[in-house]
């Protein structure tokens, strides 16, 4: 009788696939509970405290999702019919099913994405119209920057490139909202407070949900006022839960815990790219990666990025596809040294011209 040994899968396809730490889960048993949608929920009270002090802001509020937190705050905003420049590739654009149109009435203006990016200002100035009382055109009312970037591989956006579209917005009488999804990510690799990169923007959204390894939530933060209308947007969105303690409580652990070992995903991603970049039929530029992404093309005649992604989950290691062909991968806590050192022994076999 012969045994089996069973590998379990390297999960590279998203970091949401984190799971909470023992540590989130005692907290989430132990946390004292109330309901959030009259204010009374004392864990979900202490997160947004938390949180809005983080991010330097005078007041968060915390929703369901990354998702519902950028059309909150967007709608919280921006009066319908008038319009929100965002990158062309950003996840507010791309990923986010059009909610701020569908639901809110905001006209979604895709500006051009450089590879670092950046929305270069001369781009935002170009997207607005030439005359603002013109009634023919929607009224510019915010700008939107993703920070750390997914579709350009993780990059981060220093605080002065944030600085001056901020300047620009005020110029302009536009707010400007600053997706973070994985902001923690882009401040560990900078080396810089976090705050270096909130300061500019009037509101901000950060996911608990990725690296930081909680089960559920992201979190919005801004001024009071804003923050009040989100809360109520929130509430119309489907997103006012009650006994929501059970999800901040795992929130304040990733906050307080998880920000410091983001650096070693980020060093296992550039194990991975640097690994990557030696392989023929790989093509890759390693100096780019900067935080936990690491993206790549396969550029062997024998494979489509499908079939690739196809052989290499039969070998036990899980890839997306992020946009026409190219390859993304993600390292988070559940992914190793040695967990990399094996897709890369994985990538090598099938790419064996052999």
């Amino acid at each position: 009788m012969t045994s089996t040994i069973v590998r379990t899968s390297v999960e590279l396809r998203s970091d949401t696939f984190t799971r909470p730490t023992p540590e989130m889960m005692a907290a989430i048993a132990r946390a004292p509970l109330g309901d959030d949608v009259y204010g009374e929920d004392p864990t979900a009270n202490e997160l947004e405290e938390r949180a809005a002090e983080l991010l330097g802001k005078p007041a968060a509020c915390l929703v369901p999702s990354g998702t519902m937190a950028n059309l909150a705050a967007i709608t919280a905003h921006c009066p319908r019919g008038s319009k929100a420049l965002v990158g062309d590739q950003s996840d507010i654009y791309v990923y986010e099913a059009g909610g701020a149109s569908v639901c809110s009435g905001v006209v979604l203006e895709p500006v051009r994405t450089e590879p670092d990016g950046r929305l270069p200002v001369h781009r935002l100035a170009a997207a607005l119209p030439e005359d603002p009382d013109d009634p023919q055109f929607a009224r510019p009312a915010l700008i939107s920057v993703e920070n750390s970037h997914n579709r350009c591989g993780g990059v981060p956006l220093p605080g002065a490139y944030l600085a001056e579209v901020a300047e620009f917005g005020r110029r302009q009488g536009m707010a400007v909202h600053l997706d973070g999804a994985r902001l923690f990510n882009a401040a560990v690799a900078l080396g810089v407070p976090v705050t270096e990169l909130t300061w500019h923007a009037d509101s901000v959204q950060v996911c608990l949900s990725k690296g930081l390894s909680a089960p559920v939530g992201s979190v919005v933060a801004g001024d009071r006022e804003f923050v009040d209308r989100v809360r109520r947007i929130r509430k119309m969105l489907g997103g006012g839960m009650r006994q929501v303690g059970v999800i901040a409580a795992a929130g304040i652990v990733a906050l307080d815990t998880m920000v410091g070992r983001l650096a070693e995903d980020h060093a296992n991603a550039r194990r991975l790219a640097d690994g990557l970049a030696g392989i023929a039929g790989i093509e890759i530029d390693p100096a780019r990666v900067r935080t936990n992404i690491v993206m790549f093309r396969v550029v062997d005649d024998r494979y489509s990025h499908e079939s690739f992604i196809a052989r290499l989950a039969d070998a036990g290691v899980r890839l997306a596809e992020l946009g026409r062909g190219q390859l993304r991968a993600v390292t988070h806590r559940h992914v190793t040294a040695e967990d990399v050192d094996r897709v890369l022994t994985e990538v090598a076999a099938l790419l064996d011209p052999a």
